[in-house]
């Protein structure tokens, strides 16, 4: 067995994977602005749209509830706020389907404010508030379907037309019974 060493095979799989490491690759030059990747911190509903957290502002309160001494001495309940002007990726549509939506939850300034105080735990309640986020915008991105308008068939209005008759025809019948 000349020129054998261990653990490396030139037919196998590993040696294909060695043999493609050491090949020389070139690097494509990547605009920022093209970056697929949300910045760090970002609430990423989908690939396309992302809240940065420059758009978000979060500030802590101690939680109401049962919780013995705990309750009134740690901070768990969360409050964030989301500036809606600067969620990247929303078209015209999918930002009126998310004002109307919402409009009972801004604030003063304009801003979207959800508070979570669901668990004892400050980062799981941020959690479940960046969810509750990511839920209200993933439903203002579904366009809702146009109504179709429809006609009833000519049958139908027939036979509705047959049997406001027909129950006239019954209530003047017994109208005239006169049963005193």
């Amino acid at each position: 067995m000349r020129g054998f060493k261990p653990g490396i095979s030139t037919n196998g799989c590993l040696g294909a994977y060695l043999r493609a490491a050491t090949r020389k690759r070139r690097r494509r030059a990547v605009d920022p602005r093209e970056s697929r990747t949300p910045p760090e911190g970002a609430i990423v509903v989908n690939d396309r749209v992302h809240i940065p957290a420059s758009a978000l502002t979060v500030t802590t309160a101690r939680s109401s509830g049962p919780g013995g001494q705990n309750v009134n001495k740690v901070e768990s309940k969360v409050d964030v706020r989301v500036d809606l002007a600067a969620i990247v990726g929303l078209d015209d549509g999918a930002q009126a389907r998310l004002l109307a939506s919402v409009r009972t939850r801004l604030d003063a300034e304009g801003k979207l404010r959800v508070t979570s105080q669901r668990t004892r735990d400050q980062l799981k309640n941020l959690a479940d508030a960046h969810d509750k986020i990511r839920a209200l915008v993933a439903a203002a991105l579904i366009a809702p379907k146009p109504r179709k308008p429809t006609r009833p068939s000519r049958g139908a209005v027939e036979r509705r037309l047959d049997e406001k008759k027909r129950a006239g025809e019954r209530k003047r019948s017994r109208a005239g019974r006169g049963d005193d």
